[in-house]
């Protein structure tokens, strides 16, 4: 029996594949789950959550042990991979299913994400305020299994190449002591 905890994080910053292919590569996630969440239908399909008419957003839930990565890494590692100053839109995605949002599982999540908001806009990090949402978890629905590992079954893609892999640099460079080896 393993003594080994793991915790779930869910978050939506964009379109799902940009976020998955971030936190994949973090060490001590142990997996990375391409969804929906927040809307108000059972089990939405993906051309119905990309109307805007579900209320979903494009989410992933990722389960981590806490041991190797801790929730607040987790939440820099999403400030730092999206623009959580656009409301409802992400670059060229725009609608209430790309908002940036963070689902927590427990008090201490919330008041963690509470605590790295504040820190972020106190020490000036982006040009304008910080519209991420902060909401408990509610039922998260898998997406469709051709979404799921999106950029390592088509790194070669064009919209991998213009929109994922900028993240992905980002990632490299503000977090590789976090990488997996």
């Amino acid at each position: 029996m393993s003594d080994q905890t793991i915790e779930l994080a869910t978050f939506a910053n964009g379109c799902f594949w940009c976020t998955e292919a971030v936190f994949q590569r973090l060490e001590g996630v142990k997996t990375v789950l391409s969804g929906f969440t927040g809307g108000v239908i059972k089990n939405p399909p993906y051309r119905e959550v990309v109307t805007g008419r579900t209320g979903h957003a494009e989410a992933i839930q990722l389960s981590y042990d806490p041991q190797s990565i801790d929730y607040k890494t987790l939440l820099y590692v999403f400030f730092s991979t999206h623009d959580p100053t656009t409301l409802n839109r992400q670059g060229y995605d725009v609608g209430e299913q790309y908002r940036s949002e963070i689902f927590y599982h427990s008090e201490d999540q919330k008041t963690m994400a509470e605590e790295v908001m504040a820190e972020l806009e106190a020490d000036g990090v982006f040009e304008d305020k910080i519209v991420t949402q902060l909401s408990p978890a509610r039922a998260f629905y898998s997406a469709e299994d051709e979404h799921q590992n999106f950029y390592n079954n088509f790194s070669e893609n064009r919209y991998c190449q213009l929109v994922i892999e900028p993240k992905l640099s980002t990632l490299r460079r503000k977090f590789s002591h976090k990488l997996r080896g």
